[in-house]
């Protein structure tokens, strides 16, 4: 009862009573994030990932916004502006370095979220949906930060915009079209920009919204657990705060040191040392790459050629620029089947012990995919990236339902205490 005191007592303060008669926000707050929000008690610091992920997001809608007064969205002007900002704009630097530097960070802490609810079966029954709205948020994400990084019209901004919209004429009928859309007329010019520019500055609005969404659905059936066990009763859960609201806090402070290092002291570390050279579409830079956390899904891109044995069954449907295009965005899709391909009666991958072995068979394999998509595609990398290509999907498709099956989990904990006294063998 101790801990409900303080919470008590704010709630008889005058205002906050006048305010919760008229608008019950503080006992929402409470239910959803407070004393009153029963949480599974043996959630470790890997569920830190989640917060971690919309601390990101808070620092890249502020400090965007921030950038928006002073950036001009003109071909002629934007890469001097972004000069500007850093240059003569008071403070200037450190809000595009959080910027810069916060989108990879975002990326990390929601690919790390992924991987985590890829481990402990976060995916199953019944939060399919929670797991579909994260894949949808990747996605936006994805859309978002490719948008960004043309907003700088710098040599790798230009040119990767040229080539990853070039991508969507190998749609049949409607891909020249499409194309032409995107840029806005026959080229990669200011319409483009303007274009890129209005959606990068929206998008992070609904991605905001999405995770709105994401919470909601969170919270109507709660947390999954290390376990992956249903909360049984009472002696299962304590209260989120003040006992989760500190854990985070404690990897909220963790995350900002190494984050802050970053953009003190290596602010260019994820970035393009070309992108700070005006864009010219008279000089193509020698080797094009996109930002890091888009580099397995370009190896799968690259990886579809006229000699990947993946492609061979539809060659005689589409070129292999077309199924690599399809590979690219289905492998991201795939992710959002997920609860419906792992057959597997049992959540936690601590009571499969085959499982767990693929699992990190398959986040060593995308690990692959980054390394060989950083590189140009030629030797060892090409056959490489397809190889890793090749595991991912049969991942996905082939081993995941099959192993569901075949497995033979151990036996779980009737609940979450008896998973204290009952550890897995």
């Amino acid at each position: 009862m101790s801990e409900q005191q303080p919470t008590s007592k704010f709630m008889q303060n005058g205002v906050v009573k006048w305010i919760e008669h008229r608008m019950p926000i503080f006992s929402f707050i409470d239910h959803s994030v407070g004393s009153g929000y029963p949480a599974p008690k043996n959630l470790n610091y890997w569920w830190n990932f989640g917060s971690l992920a919309g601390l990101a997001l808070i620092i890249m809608i502020v400090s965007g916004i921030v950038l928006v007064m002073h950036y001009t969205p003109h071909t002629t002007l934007a890469f001097n502006s972004v000069e500007r900002i850093m240059r003569d704009v008071n403070g200037g630097w450190l809000i595009r370095y959080l910027h810069m530097n916060g989108a990879s960070f975002f990326f990390i802490a929601v690919y790390i979220h992924i991987f985590r609810g890829l481990y402990f079966g976060s995916y199953k029954y019944p939060r399919e949906l929670l797991w579909i709205i994260g894949v949808l948020i990747l996605l936006a994400m994805m859309a978002t930060a490719f948008m960004g990084y043309v907003l700088p019209w710098g040599q790798m901004s230009y040119w990767g915009a040229t080539v990853i919209t070039n991508l969507f004429s190998a749609i049949p009928v409607v891909g020249e079209s499409l194309v032409t859309l995107l840029w806005g007329g026959f080229v990669v010019d200011n319409p483009t920009l303007n274009r890129f520019f209005s959606l990068h500055y929206l998008l992070p609005f609904v991605i905001l919204g999405l995770v709105i969404m994401h919470i909601w659905a969170l919270h109507t059936f709660g947390s999954n657990n290390p376990t992956g066990v249903d909360v049984k009763g009472p002696q299962d859960t304590i209260p989120f705060h003040p006992y989760f609201t500190i854990k985070d806090l404690y990897g909220m402070g963790v995350f900002m040191l190494i984050f802050l290092f970053f953009v003190f002291f290596a602010p260019n570390y994820f970035g393009e040392a070309d992108n700070y050279i005006p864009a010219d579409s008279l000089a193509t830079p020698p080797h094009i790459v996109p930002e890091w956390y888009f580099l397995p899904s370009y190896a799968i891109l690259r990886a579809f050629t006229n000699e990947f044995i993946l492609y061979w069954p539809v060659s005689w449907l589409m070129t292999a620029k077309l199924a690599g295009v399809i590979a690219m965005f289905g492998s991201i899709i795939l992710l959002a089947l997920i609860p419906w391909l792992d057959t597997s009666k049992v959540r936690s991958a601590r009571y499969r012990p085959v499982y767990k072995w693929f699992f990190w068979i398959f986040v060593l394999d995308w690990i692959v995919l980054g390394m060989v998509g950083a590189h140009p595609a030629e030797g060892i990398w090409v056959v490489l990236g397809q190889v890793a290509t090749t595991y991912y999907f049969a991942h996905l498709l082939l081993i995941l339902p099959i192993l569901g099956v075949l497995e033979r989990p151990l036996a779980t904990p009737e609940s979450i205490s008896a998973s204290v006294t009952q550890p897995a063998e």
